[in-house]
């Protein structure tokens, strides 16, 4: 994907204007050398996963058993303040020297050259990469990541509770509204501030749902009638109260897994932290039923800190994980979600996950969850967005009026 980019200051970066709480090793003085033996960190807020952490550990162990000249370690950071943690610490010259980022940080990172260029280092040739999300690592003819995992949303639903999934948004509404009631909710999704990245994910679905998008590449659409429309319909699920109103993600998880909450929109790692919580839990998965077949990726990339002075150490590890064999495993740990090569889903997975075809047929009409063009100033552009679209969900003003303030506010900041 070509893109002109202009290299500044991530510090200056709104986005991430903070101290970090966490200092994470990996790129010291010494380069972590001891003994001979290349010590690197590996950051993800994924390690932190109840479900799939202590499986992607085990995964870097095999890594460590197979080498004698370098180890890798794990780091988990909280998602709620990855981004913010780990782009302050690259900011000052520091941090891990391996990272796992969501889109709109990486593209943050990317831009502000905080990222070694991987060209010299892996040889990409050699594996058949998944075409359609891996465009979007490589900018300006240089490549700057190595999809980790790229999951696809859906529509989660308990099949004790809706014996045939909803098509449509109607059918979708009138099944949230019918399972409301008492302690059981129809719907759940993140409408608090707190959680704005997880927000902007959510409503991701509902924008492009619609028919809508952030960006027309050149100029910014926050405030479009498509836009307007896909937001409405996010926002009178909320006011019919078919939602656990005020409760975060893991909260709401945890409702699902319980027989709780009756639908969710998520991405395809979800599949295995929801067996982690209730292996006895009879739930399925479908395309999201919005007007247009479009909805959002985590598109996760492994990158090396332009910081880290165990660069060839990193890119070893890299390596390995591009292989074959260690593909397929890491697939089996993340679920539903794919990894960077074409792999072959395993008679034994498809009878565990007889679903598992519904997440891969929709990479082609997947996308990141970055605006398009601005991809670098996707961070800014999500907190004014997420501000003012909570603002509209809490009847501070009307949802017309807060894209319009957001789409104001937001080309203020990319001019």
């Amino acid at each position: 994907m070509k893109k002109h980019r202009v290299r500044r200051s991530i510090v200056a970066t709104s986005s991430i204007i903070g101290v970090a709480a966490l200092l994470l090793g990996g790129c010291t003085a010494d380069g972590g050398a001891d003994g001979g033996v290349a010590k690197i960190t590996f950051a993800a807020s994924t390690f932190g996963d109840p479900g799939r952490g202590p499986l992607l550990t085990q995964w870097l162990e095999e890594f460590n058993k197979s080498q004698s000249e370098v180890q890798v370690t794990a780091a988990a950071v909280p998602y709620p303040t990855f981004g913010q943690t780990v782009l302050t610490q690259m900011g000052s010259g520091q941090g891990p020297d391996l990272i796992r980022f969501d889109m709109p940080e990486f593209e943050a990172a990317s831009d502000a050259g905080l990222v070694a260029p991987l060209d010299d280092l892996v040889d990409v040739g050699k594996y058949t990469l998944l075409k359609q999300p891996d465009q979007f690592l490589v900018h300006d003819g240089v490549r700057h990541g190595i999809i980790f995992e790229a999951s696809n949303y859906a529509m989660f639903y308990n099949a004790d509770l809706i014996p045939k999934p909803p098509t449509t948004y109607e059918e979708f509404t009138a099944t949230a509204k019918s399972l409301t009631k008492g302690d059981v909710f129809g719907l759940a999704f993140r409408q608090t501030e707190a959680e704005e990245a997880g927000v902007w994910q959510d409503i991701f679905n509902y924008v492009y749902g619609f028919g809508g998008k952030w960006s027309d590449g050149k100029n910014l659409t926050i405030n479009s009638p498509d836009n307007l429309k896909g937001l409405q319909a996010y926002k009178d699920l909320y006011d019919a109260k078919v939602i656990p109103r005020g409760a975060d993600a893991a909260t709401f998880r945890r409702m699902f897994a319980e027989g709780k909450v009756g639908m969710e929109l998520n991405n395809g790692g979800y599949v295995t932290a929801t067996r982690g919580q209730n292996p006895n839990l009879k739930f399925s998965v479908a395309p999201i039923p919005f007007p247009v077949r479009s909805q959002g990726a985590i598109l996760a990339p492994i990158v090396v800190n332009e910081a880290s002075e165990e660069k060839e150490a990193a890119a070893t590890f890299i390596r390995w994980a591009l292989e074959p064999a260690n593909q397929v495993k890491l697939q089996e740990i993340l679920g539903a979600s794919s990894v960077a090569t074409v792999t072959e889903r395993s008679a034994a997975s498809l009878t565990k996950t007889p679903f598992l075809p519904v997440f891969d047929g929709l990479t082609e009409s997947s996308l990141p969850q970055i605006v398009l063009g601005f991809e670098a100033k996707t961070p800014d552009i999500r907190k004014v967005v997420v501000q003012n679209v909570i603002a509209a969900l809490q009847g501070q003003v009307d949802l017309k009026t807060a894209l319009d303030r957001a789409q104001q506010q937001a080309t203020e900041l990319v001019k």
